[in-house]
């Protein structure tokens, strides 16, 4: 992985960087941006999509709430309790099992989309810098293709960061 990345000491600079880097034509996937910290009022990445996590989860507790009716039925039918008049597939006792299987459905089909979503886990090497854990912001290029590497790093430069290849 070719890589070419600098440290900045300040949100702003590092802002000037990737906008910078944006205006350079570096597409925004190849653009990484670290820190030890979480600067929300910065636009570092434009890669905010609408998720499809809540219908997923909802589909994920929905089949298991249909699971958990045919299991719980299904028992109840194979090996029938006759009490006194009363129905053999009962709904109130049911509904615990049918609340638990809804819920387990539910977060299940979260935690795997989340690790989907996240790429986890990952085998490729991630770009990273010991400086980043001190609060400076790493600003990188990923991917850089050869005959731009110069170039970039001077961008970099020119904003104010210490130049590093990775």
């Amino acid at each position: 992985m070719k890589a070419v990345y600098a440290l900045y000491a300040d949100p702003d600079s590092a802002q000037l960087a990737v906008d910078s880097l944006r205006r350079e034509g570096v597409a925004e996937r190849s653009i990484t941006v670290i820190s030890s910290e979480p600067f929300e009022e910065y636009e570092f990445s434009r890669r905010d999509k609408p998720t499809w996590i809540f219908w997923l989860a909802t589909a994920g507790g929905a089949v298991g709430l249909i699971l958990a009716y045919l299991l719980a039925s299904t028992t109840q039918r194979l090996w029938p309790l006759v009490t006194g008049g009363m129905p053999i597939v009962a709904m109130w006792p049911n509904l615990i099992i049918m609340f638990e299987l809804t819920m387990l459905g539910a977060i299940i089909v979260t935690v795997i989309t989340l690790l989907i979503t996240a790429r986890l886990p990952t085998t490729r090497s991630k770009l990273y810098d010991p400086e980043v854990s001190s609060g400076k912001i790493l600003v990188g290029v990923e991917n850089a293709p050869d005959d731009s590497i110069e170039k970039l790093k001077q961008t970099l430069r020119a904003t104010g960061g210490e130049v590093n290849a990775g």
